[in-house]
């Protein structure tokens, strides 16, 4: 763990704490270590930084005065969520005296308009709790990963974060209709018409999606809603080769009309490896699927949710013929078939244990990356070479509608990790990446972790754009320094 001891005070830290303190009162700015505790470490625990003080506002003037605070005393500001990330965005670095400013107060529903599908929130309104009360509205808000439990809405925005459900919903950024924010100067943009037609200047929301608090700090947004699903058929199948599971995803989406909504690539190593961790649950298949995949498909439409005359559902019978043509033509050797929701349960229980299984075998280095779809089956192919060559063994799981692989490097179990070149298997990696027109991040952020990768990889100009962007609004680099950007 990269740890920071704590920051001594002095005069001017003081009035600091002062200011902070008569700006959002006493209690609600934490300066002990066991208060912040929770705060200045990260989920993965290799990130902890001991701040000045730890501000928990409760509205965005309020986030808007500490800005101005700190702006005046060029002292930096960490904006927080749920504190889920996986890349340390969201604690301090060592070399700035910092505060964090938590969002976890900010937690309102403002506002569910159940005509217009849209809800207003507070960026500090945890995502299973939006999801939860939007449900009681027939309404779905569509954005599916395993720490919705504990991650925020403004957190999934400041780093555009994906899911399961990205083929069909899209990442946090599609699924966004307004911001409110605060600029490093402490003004407010409030932008929450929820229009979806606005063409009056540039989209301020979207340079601040996926910035991870780098140029204003997310205090409110307007957020898309669906309608809530029906009806939900659900299969894990084995596919013969993966260079089909393109064709295959498409013949199954043309097919039932667009309603695919997973399509996670489970191979049988990672199958095994959750088995292994988790020994009540049991492989989907009897027969190991070398190229497993996790389907679903879910519908609101009335004809889908019909019951036959046998007794079935439409959309599940649908599926069902879908899926034995495909094993006819031999794409498809075997398929299992919620015949339950429990079942149904049961598999993604099954897919949402992946992250701590992997953490059960190992010390692990964790790639998350996107390619094109055409380009899958031969990164895999030449990655998982390029690893065993260099005695490494891997995991691989991907959210293989969109395109993005998390591809985790373990020691062989004859091997000791400290001996092994990761340095030159991670080069390799994001070499190839580079070549196949890939990404060395699709969901997970920049952070600390990957800001050498951006300097390598980003198109100069692009990269260039990007510093000209964070020197114009935050000149004094208040606002999450040295995270994403070395300037």
């Amino acid at each position: 763990m990269k740890t920071a001891s704590e920051q001594p005070h002095t005069t001017e830290d003081s009035q600091i704490i002062t200011e902070l303190s008569q700006a959002i009162g006493a209690k609600n700015l934490l300066q002990t270590s066991d208060d912040m505790a929770p705060f200045s470490t990260d989920w993965t625990h290799n990130f902890s930084s001991t701040p000045l003080a730890v501000a928990r506002p409760l509205t965005s003037n309020e986030v808007s005065q500490i800005v101005q605070i700190c702006a005046e005393h060029k002292i930096a500001i960490v904006p927080q969520g749920g504190n889920t990330g996986l890349c340390g965005g969201s604690i301090p670095t060592q070399n700035r005296k910092s505060i964090i400013l938590s969002l976890s107060r900010m937690n309102k529903i403002r506002t569910i308009d159940p005509v217009a599908r849209t809800a207003t929130v507070d960026a500090g309104v945890v995502l299973e709790v939006l999801q939860n009360k939007v449900a009681e509205f027939d309404l779905l808000f569509p954005l599916m990963f395993g720490a919705r439990g504990s991650c925020t809405i403004g957190g999934n925005l400041s780093t555009n974060a994906g899911g399961s459900n990205v083929i069909r919903y899209g990442n946090t950024r599609e699924l966004c209709l307004g911001i409110e924010a605060v600029l490093p100067d402490g003004s407010i943009i409030n932008a929450l018409t929820g229009l979806r037609k606005d063409n009056t200047g540039y989209d301020l929301k979207n340079l601040l999606i996926g910035a991870e608090g780098t140029l204003g700090i997310i205090t409110g947004a307007v957020v898309k809603l669906a309608p809530q699903p029906k009806v939900r058929a659900t299969a894990f199948l084995s596919l013969a080769d993966l260079k089909d599971a393109g064709d295959i995803l498409n013949k199954i989406q043309d097919a039932l009309g667009g309603t695919v909504e997973a399509y996670e690539y489970m191979p049988r190593p990672i199958i095994e490896a959750i088995c292994s961790a988790f020994p009540d649950i049991r492989a989907p298949l009897e027969q190991p699927a070398e190229v497993g995949i996790l389907l679903e498909v879910a519908s609101s439409r009335m004809d889908d949710c019909a019951e036959l005359d046998d007794g079935t559902i439409a959309l599940e019978t649908r599926l069902l013929e879908t899926l034995s043509e495909l094993m006819e033509s031999e794409h498809i050797l075997d398929a299992t078939f919620a015949s339950s929701e429990q079942h149904r349960l049961d598999l993604w229980h099954m897919r949402e244990s992946v992250l701590e299984s992997i953490g059960a075998s190992g010390t692990a280095y964790h790639l998350d990356i996107a390619l094109p779809l055409s380009n899958i089956d031969d990164f895999i192919k030449k990655m998982d070479v390029k690893a065993q060559a260099e005695g490494f063994r891997t995991l691989t799981i991907g959210h293989l509608g969109d395109g993005n692989l998390h591809y985790a490097l373990l020691a062989e179990k004859d091997r000791d990790w400290d001996t092994l070149d990761l340095d030159g298997t991670k080069a390799f990696a994001f070499e190839l990446l580079a070549k196949m027109n890939g990404s060395f991040s699709a969901e997970h952020g920049i952070g600390l972790t990957k800001k050498d990768l951006l300097n390598t990889y980003k198109e100069p100009s692009q990269h260039q754009m990007m510093r000209l962007i964070k020197t114009a609004l935050d000149p004094n680099n208040i606002m999450n320094p040295d995270k994403m950007l070395t300037l």
